[in-house]
């Protein structure tokens, strides 16, 4: 029997110290943001992992970076499928404000290209392998673990608007040729001190 632990990590806290609100896609890592990646990396130090995947935005791969610190000899890869895109084209139709908004801001060539790249990234990492088990990392943005995590509970599609993932929170799904997926972990945050948790959550939402 074949089967696969796919580690799913959010990227670590984002810089926005410049203030705007809406910091562009290139912006890397605050300074919290990066011991939550290292304290990330200490989390998955003992942990038998194949590879480390990551998108291509830097809060991303300076994330994998640190992490892979911790992980000496494993092999670190970049891909745009592991990138910050929008899964599906969800009809905003009944959804809250909010999520129309999310939706809307999308353009029609962000709506192609998006779930493209998450089709290919479930085909890619939402697999079991060949033969043997396999551990895997990916350092990712919290649609794509969303839309993972959906599928793996066979929910409908728009669901994974209502999944929200906390920076370098890790999410674990286990793959096998004997049966459906299993979820094993959701957003865990065990390996942050209670100060550097709650990040990337809108404040209403952080307990």
């Amino acid at each position: 029997m074949a089967s696969r632990l796919l580690y799913l990590a959010r990227h670590g806290e984002q810089d926005r110290s410049s203030g705007a609100a809406d910091d562009p896609p290139e912006v890397g890592l605050s300074d919290r943001g990066r011991r939550q990646a290292e304290l990330l990396g200490e989390r998955l130090a003992a942990v038998p992992l194949a590879a480390v995947h990551h998108g291509p935005l830097p809060r991303a791969a300076e994330t994998a970076a640190l992490v892979a610190r911790s992980l000496p000899g494993v092999p670190v890869y970049a891909t745009e499928l592991a990138g910050d895109h929008l899964p599906h084209d969800t009809d905003p139709v009944g959804l809250p404000p909010s999520h129309a908004r999310l939706l809307a801001s999308y353009s029609p060539a962000e709506r192609v290209d998006g779930p493209r790249l998450t089709a290919a990234a479930v085909a890619r990492f939402a697999t079991t392998p060949a033969d043997g088990d396999d551990r895997v990392l990916v350092v990712t943005h919290t649609f794509l673990i969303a839309w993972l995590v959906r599928q793996a509970l066979d929910a409908p599609p728009g669901r994974w608007l209502g999944l929200s993932h906390q920076n370098a929170g890790l999410t674990v799904i286990r793959y096998s040729s004997a049966g459906p997926p299993v979820l094993v972990a959701v957003n865990d945050v065990a390996h942050l001190p209670a100060e550097l948790r709650g990040t990337g959550l809108p404040p209403d939402y952080r307990f």
